[in-house]
């Protein structure tokens, strides 16, 4: 498992990679909201209420800020968060 700070302009984000057996788990998590990548469901966190965004073909940090965003739950939504952004900038709404 590797943890990584990454800063941004409001704040700094925590970022989890996991080594799975075919591709790797990633997230970074801001102080209101994560961004996940393909391995996590986006139904649980709408269910759960978090603020959530969801991107593909990522295998790295780097990957996934500059990945679109495919899905977004209501509560992203209502934070200006839309599909086709990217993870960067829906990281920034969650600050």
């Amino acid at each position: 498992m590797i943890i990584e700070q990454i800063a941004f302009k409001n704040g700094t984000a925590l970022g989890l990679k996991f080594g799975m057996q075919n591709a790797p788990l990633l997230v970074i998590k801001a102080d209101r909201g994560f961004v996940m990548c393909g391995y996590l469901d986006i139904g649980t966190a709408e269910a759960l209420g978090d603020v959530a965004v969801r991107v593909r073909g990522v295998s790295s940090f780097e990957d996934v800020l500059n990945a679109q965003v495919v899905d977004a739950t209501r509560s992203a939504k209502e934070l200006g968060i839309t599909t086709g952004m990217s993870g960067r900038e829906a990281l920034e709404c969650m600050f």
